[in-house]
């Protein structure tokens, strides 16, 4: 096994990390106003908020990030670098599931809650933000982590259209030039797992922490 190997496998593993994190910021901010708008009283950004779904839903990842990177050099603008053009794609995509799951979580606090925040005179931000926000966040735990799972595994297709090196393509460049794939995309899979496991194991314990109430 080539030391060198290792580490342009470290450098892949690295760069996975930082689009993984990239998208679950802005994913994460992009994703909970689609949410609030979703849940609108305002019947336009209601529907607005519905059609960006279905459209994201719609794209292939992998079409979509071609568009991200492509696109800007069509219209005649400068091209995106590879990282930003897939955070860009991710950011699109992720925003897409995670507005769609939380507008789920928020709507699924009992509505007796909703009804007594109201008796209570808040207004409708006050209502959210003390009331029903915190009884959504320990409903959208499990699915959000589950998804965020998905968007480290989802970086991979990165490599594929605008280049980025990350860990699985890093791994191919490696079978490309040693021929052995089971050791290398062996390697790279417990790097992937190394990623993953610790977020299951984090989402439990805060699922568990955050139901102490009900236990």
């Amino acid at each position: 096994m080539n030391s060198a190997y290792i580490l342009s496998l470290l450098q892949g593993l690295w760069a996975t990390v930082v689009l993984s994190l990239l998208t679950f910021l802005f994913g994460g901010i992009a994703g909970f106003i689609v949410a609030l708008a979703r849940i609108s009283r305002n019947w336009a950004i209601s529907r607005g908020a519905a059609a960006y779904i279905e459209i994201m839903q719609g794209l292939p990842l992998l079409v979509l990030m071609g568009l991200c990177f492509y696109g800007p050099s069509i219209l005649g603008y400068d091209s995106l670098s590879p990282l930003t053009a897939a955070t860009f794609a991710l950011t699109l995509y992720s925003s897409a599931y995670l507005g769609e799951i939380w507008r789920g979580c928020i709507q699924a606090v009992a509505k007796p809650q909703w009804e007594a925040a109201e008796c209570l005179g808040l207004t409708r931000w006050q209502r959210m933000r003390a009331v029903i926000l915190p009884q959504a966040l320990r409903i959208a735990i499990p699915p959000t982590v589950g998804f965020l799972v998905q968007i480290v595994k989802n970086t991979s297709i990165a490599s594929l259209v605008v280049g980025y090196a990350e860990l699985s393509y890093n791994a191919k460049i490696i079978n490309n030039a040693t021929f052995e794939p089971f050791l290398y995309f062996g390697i790279a899979a417990l790097m992937y797992f190394a990623i993953c496991y610790p977020l299951s194991v984090q989402s439990r314990a805060l699922e568990r922490k955050l139901n102490v109430a009900n236990r």
